[in-house]
């Protein structure tokens, strides 16, 4: 059994993933996966979690019984308020953005390149909505990671020499959580930094698309 088979595999994911924040940061949490991030930080914890629909100050998801209908994220999550939390429409949203104030944004993709090319917004022939606020994101944050399986569910590797898809920003990822691993975006291109408990780098590098770059130590998360 692979380790994205494995039934922990995405908890064990959005667990390192959330380490990679610390305390005073503001951070953007996209669509998908990186919406989950926010129920492993601990209550207490000091961060300033944006969402581009005009809301900083974001706590936990809430089941649908417990939902305010009115208060979402931007990928149409029931989220909650903590204190000091403020609401502002989206021109106000997007001058945080494009003025450089997050200090990292956690995206999905469908494709990472090895010189951080990211496409996360169209599969043609698919439906979309539209990049959204994706590109500006991708291309403002400070530091970009992504949150995405390791391959596609036809087991495709997302991870790629370049990508194929429409493309949301260039080079603008830094770093890359996956169910199998930890990978870093680097002038030599993909550079393994952990292992997910239970999967071997044979299995890593069979699921990447293009060369990767392996430590002498490798821990695991």
């Amino acid at each position: 059994m692979s380790a994205a088979d494995r039934p922990d595999a995405k908890t064990r994911m959005l667990a390192r993933a959330a380490r990679e924040i610390a305390p005073g940061m503001v951070v953007n949490l996209g669509i998908g996966l990186p919406q989950q991030v926010v129920n492993r930080l601990a209550s207490d914890f000091p961060v300033c979690l944006h969402t581009e629909n005009g809301l900083t100050g974001i706590g936990p998801v809430q089941p649908h019984a417990k939902a305010d209908r009115n208060l979402i994220d931007a990928g149409g999550a029931y989220v909650s308020t903590i204190p000091g939390s403020a609401f502002f429409d989206s021109a106000t949203s997007f001058a945080l953005v494009r003025s450089g104030r997050l200090d990292l944004t956690m995206l999905g993709a469908f494709e990472v390149a090895q010189n951080g090319d990211l496409a996360n917004w169209k599969i043609p022939g698919k439906f979309s909505p539209g990049a959204g606020g994706g590109i500006e994101l991708a291309q403002k944050a400070a530091r970009v990671v992504v949150l995405s399986t390791h391959t596609d569910r036809a087991g495709n590797p997302k991870l790629l020499d370049r990508c194929t898809l429409p493309l949301t920003a260039r080079a603008c990822v830094n770093r890359i959580f996956t169910d199998l691993a930890v990978i870093d975006v680097t002038p030599q291109g993909f550079a393994l930094v952990e292992l997910a408990d239970g999967t071997t780098v044979n299995e890593v590098q069979e699921a990447t698309g293009a060369p990767l770059t392996l430590p002498q130590d490798i821990p695991t998360f």
